[in-house]
């Protein structure tokens, strides 16, 4: 479930967004069931005449759709809430504005529409339903935050009063914080310290590094103070979540924490991925959807391929390799295999010419049929259609040696085709210069990326693959 991990990594508005069209559906079959209910005809489901005929027929439509966008557009909040109230704000609130709205249309434009009792008896049978989703919706997300799916694994650095202070205002999320870092620990007892705050506790002397590994951080909340030697530590934290191991790191100059998990954003610089809520839940599903798509339609290919390869040169088919992923992560990447068997070495890239290449699997690189077998990647979530390129792990430390911003290239997911490529920048890189342009590339993706821009890149990937004429 890692992408999940990373579409709620800064806020729960995915999850809101679903929670708000189950509700919307819940809404119209909710009104179906109490029409039938009320006509007793409730085995009878061939008597849909009975709804269609109804007063509440066209009510039944609206309701829904005004609900939805008024919960969409209204929404002041970007984390899910459990409590009572967030359900007679979020609930019943919208309910009555959504009534309102529809009433005025009934009124003006279905001459046959009365209000009668039991539009009441509506209303409130809606809210018993809602309410008893509501339940069952908490129940989820409780269960999505103990199984680790919902988490944001935060690390919040600062003294220990704008960590408390923090942490109040915040109880209700307090499991979005892994372990912090309290600049002026030595002021404090170790045992005060840990019976106010139920998590890791760290002192700024310590191996940043190691702490950011073993937590898996996905982000680092600085809260700077004017009391605090901030720019040492400043420059030392930057050094390890931003240059080398990429966490996002968010700095606060001051504390407003009723705003800091509301998503306001009141910092003095944060380095946020794009990649996260609903945008990125949005970008998987259709990474599945046209993975899916893409298989099927070129299976005749990759039939066509894998016999040639077996008549050339035998088995192995498949040719797989450890390419580095999101936040660095491991993962083994598939391919066609189109080099010889003898003296094959994986580490070494195939330039023009190369005498290793099979006969077909010239033709099979020309028009990257080998690459085929990478939409299987996309459909385990270890890569995406677009997004830039992964590279060999040999490669990736040496060049993250070369180029200081280099494993920003790790924010996403990588892909198989991407801002880079369709800018010619595909196939080997067999010189710096040519991967630093790449890199380059890759960041304004990374900085730019929308789902429009993926879909363009797809466009322009198919156009590119016309023209290429191969490695």
């Amino acid at each position: 479930m890692f992408k999940l991990e990373k579409v709620f990594q800064n806020n729960d508005s995915a999850y809101i967004l679903f929670v708000s069209v189950l509700k919307s559906f819940l809404i119209f079959l909710s009104i179906y069931i109490f029409i039938v209910l009320e006509k007793d005809t409730i085995y009878d489901l061939s008597k849909f005449i009975i709804f269609k005929d109804s007063e509440f027929y066209l009510y039944s439509f609206f309701l829904p759709i005004t609900y939805f966008f008024l919960s969409f557009f209204l929404k002041d909040q970007y984390i899910y809430k459990k409590n009572f109230l967030s359900f007679l704000k979020e609930d019943i609130l919208n309910i009555i504005l959504s009534n309102l709205i529809i009433l005025l249309l009934l009124f003006n434009f279905q001459n046959n529409f009365e209000l009668k009792i039991s539009f009441l008896y509506l209303i409130m049978f809606l809210t018993i339903i809602l309410f008893i989703f509501k339940l069952i919706f908490n129940k989820i997300y409780s269960n999505l935050i103990d199984s680790n799916i919902i988490q944001k694994n935060i690390m919040i650095i600062g003294n220990y009063e704008d960590i408390k202070k923090i942490l109040k205002n915040q109880f209700e999320k307090i499991f979005i914080f892994k372990c912090c870092i309290i600049l002026d620990i030595e002021k404090y007892d170790m045992k005060h310290l840990k019976s106010e705050i139920k998590f890791p506790i760290f002192s700024i002397d310590e191996d940043i590094r190691s702490i950011l590994e073993y937590h898996a951080l996905g982000q680092l909340w600085l809260i700077k103070n004017k009391n605090s030697n901030s720019t040492k530590i400043l420059s030392r934290i930057i050094k390890w979540s931003v240059d080398i191991l990429i966490v996002d790191l968010n700095i606060a100059p001051n504390l407003k924490g009723q705003n800091l998990l509301a998503n306001k954003y009141n910092f003095e610089h944060y380095e946020i991925s794009r990649f996260y809520g609903v945008r990125l839940f949005i970008k998987i599903i259709l990474d599945k959807f046209f993975s899916i798509l893409f298989l099927i339609l070129s299976s005749p290919l990759l039939i066509i391929s894998i016999f040639a390869i077996i008549i050339e040169d035998g088995f192995p088919i498949i040719f797989t390799q450890n390419r580095t992923g999101w936040d660095g992560r491991r993962f083994k990447i598939y391919k066609l295999r189109t080099l010889k068997r003898e003296n094959f070495d994986k580490t070494i890239q195939v330039k023009i010419g190369d005498k290793r290449v099979l006969k077909f699997g010239k033709i099979i690189r020309r028009y990257s049929i080998d690459e085929l077998p990478q939409f299987i990647n996309v459909l385990f979530g270890d890569m995406s259609i677009v997004g830039p390129r992964p590279h060999m792990v040999e490669h990736d430390i040496l060049y993250s040696g070369l180029f200081e911003n280099f494993l920003k290239r790790h924010k996403c997911n990588p892909g198989l085709t991407g801002w880079a490529q369709v800018n010619g920048l595909r196939g080997a890189t067999p010189n710096p210069e040519i991967m630093k342009k790449r890199m380059e590339y890759d960041l304004w993706y990374l900085n730019n990326w929308t789902i429009f821009l993926d879909i363009y890149i797809m466009f322009k990937t198919i156009y590119a693959l016309i023209r290429y004429k191969g490695d």
